[in-house]
């Protein structure tokens, strides 16, 4: 089974060689939040506004009356924490479309829909 690290850098693989089709992919932009940090730089950038849950993926542009999509990334087994669940709801309700993400297909699946005719499902908790 893939960590949620590997569904991720697949995703990023994935979105890079299909700015081709999609040029707005080039958008799409990593929030390091988690991982372990030394705990001087966890206050660096704590101080500097790091908030815990934020979703692990931006992509700022806008469609089907969104301001922009939010992907939180899980493994297939993953499970969204509290603050996560908080984020998600409050992004959604600030007009973003904010979604839990269970691996790479997951969010491919997610970005097309978004990015193409379809109406996208807001479906950002579990």
């Amino acid at each position: 089974m893939l960590t949620e690290h590997q569904e991720q850098a697949m995703l990023i693989t994935w979105a890079r060689h299909t700015e081709s089709h999609w040029p707005e992919l080039a958008l799409l932009h990593a929030i390091p939040n988690g991982g372990w940090r030394h705990k001087a730089t966890a206050g660096r950038l704590k101080a500097e506004g790091l908030k815990r849950g934020v979703p692990d993926l931006c992509l700022p542009v806008a469609r089907h009356g969104y301001h922009g999509l939010y992907l939180e990334m899980k493994s297939k087994k993953g499970r969204l924490r509290p603050e996560q669940k908080w984020w998600l709801v409050r992004l959604n309700g600030q007009g973003y479309l904010a979604v839990v993400c269970k691996g790479f297909a997951s969010a491919v699946d997610v970005i097309t829909e978004y990015l193409g005719a379809v109406e996208p499902d807001e479906t950002g908790t579990e």
